[in-house]
């Protein structure tokens, strides 16, 4: 097999020569896989081999080594990928026809070529597999929808008084990260109660700076005080270890030492200071109490119950931490219906914790294939040891039951909000006269306050409700539009949206890849990816929005493509009395009670918010501009030593040469900058 090398010995297999028996490191697998290796396409175009044959010809050259295998369509599309503890073996399954669903036979009838990587072990395959699956969204995977990153506690480590704070996103500050919790209430509620435990400051490392006196937490008994030593740096960094080690786990003995301290206290007849560590107690007794279930014997655990029916999976996850509950979330994972739940729950769990720390033990509602395998690869991630059980009796079986329970309640309310999300979207295309029920609908409105900071916004829906990942911002920037020109700015919102997409993904053929038409159920609409063309536009306006909007799609070509629908307020502006704009027919209103009138207008109600909320933040970010940061070679450093010395910008615009001069690090040069913009003309 004909071998490309990779870094730390890894190799890519193109098919042509004999195995290689070394492996991709762990390090360099991610980066080594991204590698464009294109060399199927001898196979491709001088045999015209696809699907089985294509693959048996694979096979003949794969190493009874474990790896990563990817399969592509003609498209050249990522549809599948899969891991292996021997490549041969496993892909020889797809060439001799041993399949098990509709969905794996249509998946080998499509794949016209292939690609490989080997690993050292079957666990780094697992974990590529995941990284793989989650990053390039193959069509016929098991697919972690919503994974939205989740909250967490930092204790700050680079600082000398350590911050206690929530965090979200990267990991990259220095500190301590406890979590995951499983919304941003449960850790704010969680930080409050730890603030008046453990009295550990909250402020930015700004703020902590520029203190000269103690702020109202700590008179209110909420800090103690580091940045003004009402504490000292080692009786704070001893608050800093107790906080620490209560959210690692040891929260028994942290409360046995402040009861002993109390205990301590009330002898030497300081009642005083007894009484601080008396509130102390209560405030970690109150985290502990206002978390819902707590078992005695779960400190570290993640716990997975997944419920299967009607096409449709939830995976509910609940976390426990230090012995509490930070919480749980609902996950809709995209599988094939015909997949067993356990399989479903295998996928779902490597995906998971592909970016997430591992807990010493996960708990599951049933057994899953891999395991084992599971555990080895999650106790290699973490770096401890990693237990994956499935409890048949006692406190930890009445846990995943409960954690089922809920399972199934999230199922049955996702289900109706699906079913009727289809109904909906049903009534829809039938209401305007659709060919199709569309999948994508973007809804598009205009917010400015006389013109000023005008903003145009796009809110997306579809058979699951709204998309708010593809929600888009467009910040108008003609300066050819007279200020308040509402028609001036869809224009110019509609311009560059489809001027952007027709150049990012061409214009679609409809005749070819139509929609799915309007009988067509929610499961089959969900199968296909979610286009990144709309088969719909809601135009908060009337005939003026419409006729600019219908001008544009005309000029680029796409009258045909994208159905237009305009929805202007009715008479005295009143909902209900709503006015429909759309091709071919006379502007028409619905009855006050139609199911669609009232998905409509809950569709251009969320685009009203959004471009109002978008025009608010950017109106806001224009008050507080601070006219230093108009100056060029004027950076944060300066600025900030500008304004400590001088305390506003209007005082810096009034300063003398010599005193700005006279401030640290700014020269004469600099200086006459500063000076020159706010004197223009005396400059010279």
């Amino acid at each position: 097999m004909n071998a490309k090398n990779v870094p730390d010995g890894g190799v890519l297999y193109d098919g042509n020569e004999d195995d290689d028996d070394d492996a991709l490191a762990p390090e360099a697998v991610a980066a080594a896989i991204t590698t464009s290796i294109d060399w199927n396409e001898a196979v491709r175009h001088d045999t015209g081999l696809k699907g089985a044959d294509l693959i048996a010809e694979f096979v003949k050259h794969l190493p009874n080594a474990p790896g990563v295998y990817r399969m592509f369509n003609e498209a050249g599309d990522v549809m599948y990928v899969g891991k292996a503890k021997s490549l041969k073996k496993r892909v020889s399954n797809y060439a001799q026809g041993r399949l098990h669903s509709n969905r794996l036979t249509r998946m080998v009838r499509e794949t016209t070529h292939m690609e490989f990587v080997t690993t050292r072990t079957e666990t780094e395959a697992l974990l590529l597999e995941a990284n793989l699956i989650k990053r390039l969204r193959p069509r016929f995977n098991v697919l972690l929808r919503d994974d939205k990153s989740f909250p967490y506690i930092l204790i700050s480590g680079d600082h000398r008084a350590p911050a206690l704070m929530k965090h979200r996103g990267a990991r990259a500050r220095k500190g301590q990260y406890f979590g995951p919790f499983a919304s941003a209430s449960a850790v704010g509620r969680t930080i409050n109660s730890l603030q008046r435990a453990f009295l550990l400051r909250t402020c930015t490392d700004s703020v902590f700076e520029s203190r000269t006196r103690p702020c109202l937490l700590y008179q209110i008994k909420r800090c103690s005080g580091p940045c003004t030593h009402e504490v000292s740096d080692e009786g704070y960094a001893e608050l800093v270890k107790e906080a620490s080690d209560f959210l690692s786990g040891q929260s028994q003995n942290v409360k046995t030492v402040i009861a002993r301290q109390m205990s301590e206290a009330s002898e030497d007849m300081d009642f005083e200071r007894a009484a601080i560590y008396r509130d102390r107690l209560a405030a970690l007794s109150h985290v502990q109490s206002h978390q819902g279930i707590n078992p005695a014997g779960v400190e570290e655990a993640d716990i997975f119950a997944i419920h299967h029916e009607g096409g449709l999976t939830c995976i509910q996850v609940f976390f426990f931490r230090t012995g509490q509950n930070w919480g749980n979330r609902a996950y809709f994972p995209k599988a094939d219906p015909q997949m067993a739940g356990a399989e479903v729950l295998n996928a779902f769990l490597a995906q998971f914790y592909d970016d997430k720390p591992v807990p010493k033990q996960i708990l599951l509602s049933e057994t899953v294939e891999e395991q084992e395998l599971l555990a080895l690869a999650f106790s290699e991630k973490a770096g401890h040891k990693v237990s994956i059980l499935v409890p048949q009796r006692g406190e930890k079986r009445d846990l995943v039951d409960h954690v089922a329970a809920n399972a199934r309640e999230a199922h049955g309310r996702k289900l109706a909000e699906t079913s009727s999300q289809a109904r909906l979207l049903k009534g829809l295309a039938e209401t305007f006269s659709l060919p199709y029920q569309p999948r994508r609908i973007e809804i598009y409105d205009n917010s400015h306050m006389m013109g000023t900071n005008a903003v145009g916004g796009m809110v997306v829906a579809g058979p699951e409700g709204f998309v708010k990942g593809q929600y888009r911002k467009f910040n108008i920037k003609s300066t050819d539009i007279t200020p308040g020109d509402d028609f001036g700015m869809m224009r110019e919102v509609m311009t560059r949206r489809f001027s952007r997409l027709i150049k990012e993904e061409g214009i679609p053929d409809r005749s070819i890849s139509a929609p799915k038409p309007v009988e067509a159920t929610s499961d089959d609409i969900n199968d296909a990816a979610f286009p990144a063309w709309p088969d719909v536009i809601l135009i908060d306006g009337g005939q003026g929005q419409m006729t600019a909007v219908r001008t544009i799609l005309d000029e680029l070509g796409i009258r045909d493509v994208v159905t237009a629908i305009g929805v202007a307020k009715g008479v005295d502006r009143d909902a209900g009395r709503e006015r429909f704009f759309a091709d071919g027919r006379s502007d028409f209103s619905l009855p006050p009670r139609d199911p669609v009138l009232y998905f409509v207008q809950r569709m251009r109600d969320e685009a009203h918010r959004f471009a109002i909320g978008s025009h608010r933040a950017r109106r806001k970010k224009e008050m507080i501009k601070n006219p230093l940061d108009e100056i060029a070679g004027i950076g944060p450093g300066r600025k900030r030593k500008l304004l400590q010395h001088f305390g506003t910008a209007k005082a810096v615009s009034r300063a003398g040469l010599n005193d700005l001069m006279a401030v640290e690090g700014i020269s004469e040069a600099v200086a006459k900058q500063v000076y020159n913009h706010f004197h223009e003309s005396r400059s010279g």
